[in-house]
């Protein structure tokens, strides 16, 4: 018998400015806090693929059971695009970006979150809730 899942799904995106050039060029350090901004949704890590670019930027893709955090960055525009794509209704994706948001420490940053998988594509503006990390 085959299990029916449902096609429900949430897609974080936002754009974060103002962020330390030193943090947006690691993607060795990026990898380590998107693995942990998954495990804090209770998302269940599959594989990360991460890429330093020269002379600056990096990717971090990090594939989900539940389907993937990424993240796009512009050292020099102090930049980075995330966005965190979940299925099902167990897993919250704005978890894992309000987690990313508290450790990059923007000076500013716009959001989106999009409901999925429902008919027509929703488009909503989620609050992110910065938290206090302790580190």
């Amino acid at each position: 018998m085959e299990t029916e899942y449902s096609t429900f799904g949430r897609h974080v995106a936002v754009d974060t400015w103002g962020v330390d050039f030193e943090l947006l060029n690691n993607a060795e350090w990026l990898q380590a806090q998107m693995v942990e901004a998954a495990e804090v949704c209770g998302a269940t890590v599959l594989s990360v693929q991460s890429k330093q670019f020269e002379p600056q930027g990096a990717t971090v893709l990090v594939m989900l059971s539940e389907s993937h955090l990424s993240i796009h960055t512009y050292p020099e525009r102090g930049f980075a695009a995330l966005d965190c794509y979940t299925c099902g209704e167990t897993v919250d994706p704005q978890l894992a970006i309000d987690f990313m948001v508290s450790v990059l420490k923007p000076e500013t940053f716009h959001a989106k979150k999009l409901v999925r998988g429902m008919g027509e594509l929703q488009v909503e503006t989620p609050e992110i809730k910065l938290a206090e990390l302790v580190k």
